[in-house]
């Protein structure tokens, strides 16, 4: 569908720091021809979202290690990863596992 979708966007344990310190965001994605996945989701959230050291959030293009995601509180394990085709009115949850000393 050509529709602009509206998902919340939550980061927790320390991810929100690159954001501002902002924990839930909701956010109406542009309109694409193709259906958003989260390998889109995640380039579309460094370009227009995150605010600081990019290192920390992402690694190539996916998340990086110690940063779990779920996608309505499933881990994306079991739903695909970054091939996930995102759909109206989900969350998506990064949590960051990593804590400095």
């Amino acid at each position: 569908s050509k529709i602009s979708v509206v998902h919340c966007f939550y980061f927790r344990g320390g991810a929100e720091l690159l954001f501002d310190g902002v924990k839930k965001h909701q956010v109406t994605l542009p309109c694409q021809p193709e259906p958003w996945d989260i390998r889109n989701l995640l380039k579309w959230i460094k370009q227009n979202m995150l605010k600081e050291r990019p290192e920390l959030f992402l690694q190539g293009e996916s998340v990086r290690p110690g940063i779990l995601v779920l996608i309505n509180e499933a881990d994306w394990e079991l739903m695909g990863e970054l091939d996930y085709k995102l759909q109206d009115q989900d969350n998506v949850l990064f949590i960051s596992t990593l804590h400095g000393g």
